[in-house]
């Protein structure tokens, strides 16, 4: 079930991420209620995980689902650029996770 926390918990973070970027600096309404929602949840659903999971391992994955779920919805969503470096970056850091994954 941790597992399933910590995913729930990276998902969470991907939706306060993207709703901090809508809230154009705290600055409308509903935009920085989501974000404080999905932050809670997020942290929430984490510290739930992190009973059981290693404290490394947890907020590493939760860190990298944030990280490469919000780049690629800034590049579906958003319109951010895409170039090689910046796949690479997320591969890498996708890699990582997977990686942590195995070697819990």
């Amino acid at each position: 079930m941790a597992w399933t926390f910590l995913f729930v918990a990276g998902l969470l973070e991907i939706v306060w991420a993207v709703a901090m970027k809508q809230s154009q600096g705290f600055s409308r309404l509903w935009p920085t209620a989501v974000m404080v929602a999905g932050m809670a949840g997020s942290f929430w659903l984490l510290a739930l995980a992190m009973r059981s999971l290693p404290l490394g391992t947890a907020y590493t994955i939760w860190t990298g689902i944030g990280a490469v779920g919000s780049f690629l919805i800034g590049i579906a969503i958003l319109g951010e650029p895409v170039t090689a470096l910046r796949l690479l970056a997320a591969l890498l850091i996708a890699a990582g996770i997977v990686l942590m994954k195995l070697a819990s």
